[in-house]
């Protein structure tokens, strides 16, 4: 997330330029690993969008390293727990954990996460990044997000919100937009977006946010309507629909992105090893087409980068949860 904490994208590239790794080289440091297979941990169950760039990695990440990896589920409130067993496994290069949004989203308003998004991992790198979309039930009568926040400040508490559940990404991108603009919508959390969208067609409630690729079939046979996209600008995949800039609300983007991270004291030179594979492997044709189908963009940003984004997303976050005075016992 952007604001309140402001970093640029320039600020960030110029920390992935930075080099963060020092010491004796890959080689020495690193020889003879791995020395068995290594854990992708997915912290959210297999088939979700999660799941699948983790079983892409462990792919892609097999093939060039000439090692196993494999992926390990360990679901959970929203994370937490595929989170926490990473923080307390070994740091021996053997254990790595796939991160998305919710990986600073709930700690900001569940103190009793179980880890420290910023001090409890060694980073890694990030790999994608791409918006969700807001989209409304057909039926509700606004074109656009500038709309739906006239229309919602003359009905305070009168509209629903449908998220995956109470401090995931969606649930957060809402109480984002609760804090910029004053309008009143009710959250109601469900297990899984799967059956907020069922419930949003069906207009039992009228308000999301989910992923562009999740989304589009609905929108395309004219079941649900696109408001905007949580990025500056406008989307390919939906060049028609607005991002927050042209919707008056520039400054609250929201990211959903994938990375990976170790253990805290995982060597530096396994780090560096996985960073060498990784550009190549984003740059394959296969992964970008991948990529491009499911609305996300390679990231390249290397340790320290993705040290400063996460960092800066969860005080982001923190000060959302904070403004909106959100702070749970459970997710």
């Amino acid at each position: 997330m952007n604001t309140p904490v402001q970093f640029s994208r320039r600020q960030v590239l110029a920390l992935s330029a930075t080099p963060l790794l020092t010491g004796t080289g890959t080689g020495a440091r690193a020889a003879g690993w791995p020395e068995r297979a290594v854990r992708i941990v997915v912290p959210f169950a297999a088939g979700a969008g999660t799941d699948a760039m983790g079983r892409l990695l462990a792919q892609k990440l097999g093939e060039f390293l000439g090692a196993t990896f494999v992926v390990e589920n360990r679901a959970g409130a929203s994370g937490a727990i595929g989170s926490q067993h990473v923080a307390q496994s070994a740091p021996d290069g053997h254990t790595l954990l796939l991160v998305a949004a919710p990986f600073t989203t709930v700690p900001a308003v569940l103190p009793q996460a179980g880890y420290d998004p910023v001090q409890g991992f060694t980073p890694v790198s990030m790999v994608a990044e791409g918006p969700l979309l807001w989209v409304c039930n057909k039926d509700l009568p606004v074109a656009n997000l500038r709309e739906l926040v006239e229309y919602a400040r003359t009905r305070p508490g009168q509209l629903n919100y449908g998220s995956a559940g109470a401090g995931g990404i969606n649930h957060l991108a809402l109480e984002s937009l609760k804090a910029r603009t004053g309008v009143a919508i009710t959250h109601v959390p469900y297990r899984g977006i799967a059956p907020a969208t069922l419930d949003l067609v069906a207009g039992q409630i009228q308000l999301l946010t989910g992923t562009i690729p999740a989304l589009l079939p609905f929108i395309r046979d004219g079941r649900v309507k696109p408001l905007a996209v949580t990025a500056a600008r406008r989307n390919p995949v939906l060049p028609e629909v607005h991002g927050l800039t042209e919707s008056g609300l520039a400054g609250t983007e929201v990211t959903n992105y994938f990375g990976l991270v170790a253990p805290r004291g995982t060597p530096a030179a396994v780090v560096e090893r996985i960073n060498e594979a990784l550009p190549r492997i984003l740059a394959q044709s296969d992964v970008q087409a991948r990529f491009k189908t499911d609305a996300l963009e390679p990231s390249r940003l290397g340790p320290q980068a993705q040290a400063a984004f996460i960092a800066q997303d969860y005080a982001g976050w923190q000060k959302v949860a904070a403004a909106q005075q959100i702070k749970l016992d459970s997710v």
